[in-house]
């Protein structure tokens, strides 16, 4: 078998096992006392990553190159990635509903390049000068991570968003915030449990009788969440935090040998190019979220929202401004 076949074999096994992993998760979300399915979901993603993992040594082999100089390698290191951090965030977690919204994205990523794509594109062709540089694994292999690992990030907390139906919860994990605002904000829970609000309520003792005042202790309206969502939200919050943690060094560190490889071949270290303007952005966003967690102990809803827009801020960065075919990135892609 040559390396063309296998490689064709390769992304073709990459999609149709995790189109079935996802049909995996989802029934095992729906069936729980089927309690072996998760696991059967879990290899299967493990065994579609040893597949990509494979796809891309082969593209290596073939090419002479790190496999990431087009669109349809890096979306299968894409993939590779996202399910690599699925299978550390399935573990952290130790729930395995984290893969009833991450597999969905690798799937749609892996259909996308193996049934999309027009053969021109998926071929290996050599590199164009500007890329044939050490800095190509380095910068471009993080930037990739780092967007895989946002992305399982942020789509956990759209997926904490529909658990609690957009609701602002009271959570209290370990993603409760940090320091002193986490002590804080635990005292200014446990007093707002011990103190209940009051009103004023008139009763009349009859005609020309006197009014008596009372305070009546009104309790506010639980959120109407059951103990079971309730625990769910929180790993999902606790989760997404840690991931985004993760990827968000990772996208620095990335920016930062792009800005080094942009110097080294343009005579630059910022251009302004459209992707490295997106990229700031990206870098905003999640820095935003993290701020706000850490020195502002936002929990729950606020940063999840903030997480779930970086989730379409990362696809604008990585595919939205190559669809544009302008910059200086745009070489291998489209156009």
């Amino acid at each position: 078998m040559d390396l063309i076949t296998l490689q064709n074999f390769l992304d073709n096994s990459s999609f149709l096992l995790l189109f079935l992993t996802m049909l995996i998760y989802w029934a095992g979300a729906a069936f729980r006392g089927l309690t072996w399915l998760p696991t059967l979901g879990t290899t299967g993603v493990a065994i579609a990553n040893l597949c990509m993992a494979t796809l891309l040594g082969a593209r290596w082999l073939e090419g002479g190159y790190f496999p990431l100089s087009n669109l349809y390698e890096s979306l299968f290191f894409l993939a590779w990635g996202i399910t690599a951090i699925h299978l550390v965030a399935e573990q952290m977690s130790r729930s395995h509903l984290v893969g009833v919204v991450t597999t969905p994205v690798a799937m749609g990523i892996t259909a996308f390049a193996a049934l999309t794509l027009p053969s021109e594109m998926q071929t290996s062709a050599p590199l164009v000068p500007a890329l044939k540089s050490n800095w190509l694994m380095m910068h471009v292999s993080v930037m990739m991570l780092s967007y895989a690992t946002l992305m399982v990030g942020s789509v956990l907390a759209i997926a904490f968003l529909v658990v609690t139906r957009n609701q602002d919860i009271q959570l209290k994990g370990s993603s409760f915030g940090t320091g002193g605002y986490r002590d804080r904000l635990k005292k200014d829970l446990f007093k707002d449990n011990q103190e209940e609000p009051t009103v004023s309520v008139v009763q009349s003792s009859g005609a020309g009788g006197t009014a008596v005042l009372e305070s009546v202790a009104i309790k506010s309206e639980p959120v109407t969440l059951s103990p079971q969502l309730l625990t769910l939200a929180d790993t999902l919050d606790n989760i997404s935090y840690r991931i985004i943690g993760l990827g968000f060094p990772l996208l620095t560190i990335g920016i930062i040998a792009g800005a080094v490889w942009a110097n080294e071949a343009w005579g630059s270290y910022w251009s302004w190019d459209p992707k490295e303007t997106w990229a700031l952005i990206t870098w905003l966003v999640f820095a935003a979220y993290l701020h706000a967690r850490i020195t502002k102990g936002w929990q729950g809803r606020k940063p999840a929202i903030l997480a779930a827009s970086g989730f379409m801020v990362v696809w604008v960065c990585y595919l939205g401004v190559n669809i544009l075919g302008k910059g200086l990135h745009s070489y291998g892609w489209f156009f």
